[in-house]
């Protein structure tokens, strides 16, 4: 029997030897193990009685979900290294070797492909990306926590399975970041990009702009200016001959108010995704405009006032976005707290 399965023994049964991250977690745990009986639980009404089969099984699920991460973590510790680089078609090079066989992809160095060729890489365990013709990325960090990659251009096809912000891949004009998804991303020689979301969430950002594109949507980027407004791919036609204009232009180019009206009057309900973005971008009198054509479409909570909309409060912002009937704001602000970084 292999280490490994030897290890995994020991995680599902306590048998074999234990991998050296699960004995040291164990040890660190140890001091908060619980010693003797629990007491019984107080009798009150019926639905008090559920509590006392209930509890256990909840406090055996979390045990288990503890000691699954513990593994996972170790796992990809384990697993830091190169990316695997498989050959789909033509033939992609490596620090500019062909690869004509099995083939890894350290970081610092460049995959490269010509108009006939396409890859796949695997990304330590957490995911592929497949690598389309007449592109150019770079391996920069594979850690546990933090996978990097930079597309210079060129598209790529992600499917990540690990958990949120663990996946990044940065452009030109924005950094991708994974919050469990699938995506295609293309770059062009300008450094402008375009993503789109096929499964999950991903967020945009780029020096303090972000942008939270769910499955179904689309986003642009640009130099200069960093991720745009998300719009889903079924959005009306005026979204997407608008947003160009609202995001990537000067606050006085005279063609916003047209498009930002153009936009705003096509606008469905589904489409406070946009909107909802809109209100934290552009001159103060286009906010103005975007919420009252939002709060027609889907009312606002009280918590979000006219007024703590103009000053950004993200409180206000955030009780909006709960009532687009999308994943609550809540979910996407944990993962990026302090201590995820």
């Amino acid at each position: 029997m292999s280490d490994d399965r030897t290890r995994d023994g020991y995680l599902w049964s306590a048998t074999g030897a234990p991998d050296p991250e699960i004995a040291r977690l164990e040890a660190l745990l140890a001091a908060y193990a619980h010693r003797g009986t629990l007491p019984p639980l107080p009798v009150r009404a019926r639905g008090h009685r559920v509590w006392r089969v209930v509890l256990p099984a909840l406090t055996a699920a979390a045990s288990l979900m503890l000691v699954i991460s513990a593994a996972w973590l170790a796992s990809a510790s384990r697993n830091a290294d190169p990316w695997a680089v498989q050959t789909l078609a033509g033939t992609p090079a490596v620090a500019g070797a062909p690869v004509d066989g099995p083939s890894r992809l350290a970081a610092g160095q460049v995959l490269t492909t010509d108009s006939e060729s396409r890859a796949r890489i695997a990304v330590g365990q957490i995911g592929r990306v497949d690598v389309e013709p007449n592109s150019r990325l770079r391996l920069m960090r594979s850690r546990p926590g933090e996978h990097r990659m930079a597309l210079d251009r060129g598209r790529i096809a992600a499917q990540i399975w690990a958990p949120a912000r663990s996946f990044f891949v940065n452009t030109p004009s924005a950094t991708a970041i994974d919050l469990g998804c699938a995506y295609t991303l293309d770059v062009d020689a300008s450094g402008g990009g375009m993503i789109r979301v096929t499964h999950g969430w991903v967020a945009f950002e780029y020096d303090g702009r972000e942008s939270f594109i769910p499955a179904g949507a689309v986003c642009a980027t640009r130099p200069g200016f960093g991720p745009g407004t998300p719009r889903f791919a079924d959005a009306p036609a005026a979204f997407e001959q608008a947003l160009p204009v609202l995001d990537f232009t000067a606050p006085a180019d005279p063609r916003r108010a047209e498009a930002l009206q153009r936009l705003l009057a096509a606008a469905r309900p589904r489409d406070g995704l946009t909107l909802w973005h809109l209100l934290s971008r552009g001159r103060a009198e286009e906010r103005t405009t975007v919420y009252d054509r939002l709060a027609t479409l889907v009312p606002p909570p009280a918590a979000a006032s006219r007024d703590a909309i103009a000053r950004a409060d993200r409180r206000a912002l955030d009780a909006w976005w709960n009532e687009l009937g999308l994943d609550s704001a809540s979910w996407w602000r944990v993962w990026k707290s302090p201590w995820r970084e």
